[in-house]
């Protein structure tokens, strides 16, 4: 096939790529102000929209990183060429889709490297990937900064309450300060969030658009992304979290998280300091891991929460598979490639009719808390007692000290 209607076919796709992770990932900035009350679902993905949008244009730190670190771009036996690139982002997507519709805990970003690594080594042998990088640019960050920013989360859960505690230390007493201002500082805080998520997120397309630029000999080594890559790319990422992430903001209205005002903004500011730290950094990190990790640590930094072991653990589970699954599929996808230009149209129409399946699929389904995806699912991993039930605890814990 003609290099130039590849270069054409990836760069299509890396986009479309970059729409499915802009409604894949509206609810990691809009999902507990919403929960709260804090701002209504139509503002919400307005506003995540924008700002992804604004935020795509502050860095490109990390597209350098997805454009000259991960894969080896250019000449040579190990050289990752367009029709892998190509492959990898088909196994990014299908992938992607999949775990949309299921309902499953992912990560678009992981889905994305695992896609172009998995076609890479198929396609050009393990030395097409430069596994250092990938160690201390995706698999370290993977780890740290959902602990990290989750710690963060709870210190400023446990501050927050305590800074505004409605009884008197000495007295007992009962006071009536109110905490309305968080649900108004959450405002603020998930549209960092949002502005955040567009620095790093948006990024690796444009990385991928790079990559893809470079190993097509149209952009020299070493360069970062083109003026017209990073606008397209932003405007990709902006329309998909606004026309996509309705659906799965509509999910929030059901309350699939208990989420108070506090919590929501200490999971806010703890989730957008963590990826504008990475942006900066240059690591090219899971923004859902990230808010999910936040959300967790908000909830056990409330008096009295727990974890329900089994639902962290199917997040967890979701963030293991993501990056292997997704290399499976881009593996499958640069076997097909290779076979030829054949090969090629036959794995890509395969991948277009999966999607367009699961786009019906997922158009004919109900929303409900079973669609819920990642950062919401995160949520229900702690175990808030109600009132009521804390009153039967403190009840029973007297009753036992008597």
């Amino acid at each position: 096939m003609d290099l130039t209607v590849v270069v054409v076919l990836v760069i299509v796709m890396a986009l479309f790529f970059d729409f499915t992770n802009g409604f894949h990932d509206t609810a990691n900035a809009m999902a507990t102000p919403i929960a709260t009350g804090a701002i209504t679902p139509r503002v919400a993905v307005a506003t995540a929209a924008v700002l992804n949008l604004v935020g795509a244009f502050l860095s490109t730190e990390v597209a350098k990183t997805v454009s000259g670190g991960i894969l080896r771009e250019g000449d040579g036996g190990a050289a990752v060429h367009p029709e892998l690139i190509f492959a990898g982002l088909l196994g990014a997507i299908v992938w992607n889709m999949l775990t949309w519709l299921l309902g499953l805990p992912s990560s678009s970003s992981h889905a994305l490297f695992g896609g172009l690594i998995g076609a890479a080594i198929v396609g050009s042998g393990m030395g097409a990937v430069n596994f250092p990088v990938v160690v201390s640019k995706v698999i370290l960050p993977a780890l740290l900064a959902p602990a990290v920013a989750g710690l963060s989360a709870f210190l400023c859960t446990r501050l927050a309450y305590a800074l505004t505690r409605r009884y008197d230390a000495e007295s007992g007493e009962k006071l009536t300060q109110r905490r309305r201002g968080f649900k108004y500082g959450q405002i603020f805080s998930s549209s960092l969030v949002a502005l955040s998520h567009g620095t790093n997120d948006a990024q690796k397309t444009m990385g991928v658009i790079t990559l893809v630029l470079i190993a097509a000999g149209l952009q020299p080594r070493g360069t970062g992304p083109e003026s017209w890559v990073i606008t397209a790319c932003a405007l990709a990422i902006a329309l998909g979290t606004y026309a996509g992430g309705w659906r799965i903001i509509r999910t929030l209205g059901a309350g699939l998280t208990e989420v108070k005002p506090a919590q929501g903004f200490s999971a806010e500011t703890s989730t957008a300091a963590a990826i504008l730290a990475s942006s900066h950094l240059g690591f090219a990190l899971s923004t859902t891991q990230v808010a999910s990790g936040s959300v967790i640590g908000s909830g056990l930094g409330r008096r009295g929460a727990g974890v329900r072991w089994g639902t962290a653990g199917r997040i967890l589970v979701g963030w293991v598979l993501t990056l292997p699954a997704a290399g499976i599929v881009g593996a499958i996808a640069a076997w097909g490639a290779g076979l030829g230009t054949v090969g090629l149209v036959v794995v890509t129409v395969l991948a277009v009719g999966l999607i367009i399946v699961m786009f019906v699929r997922a158009n004919q389904q109900r929303i409900s808390h079973d669609n819920a995806l990642e950062v919401h699912a995160a949520g229900t991993a702690v175990d808030i007692p109600s009132k009521s039930r804390r009153r039967e605890l403190a009840r029973a814990a007297r009753e036992r000290r008597g």
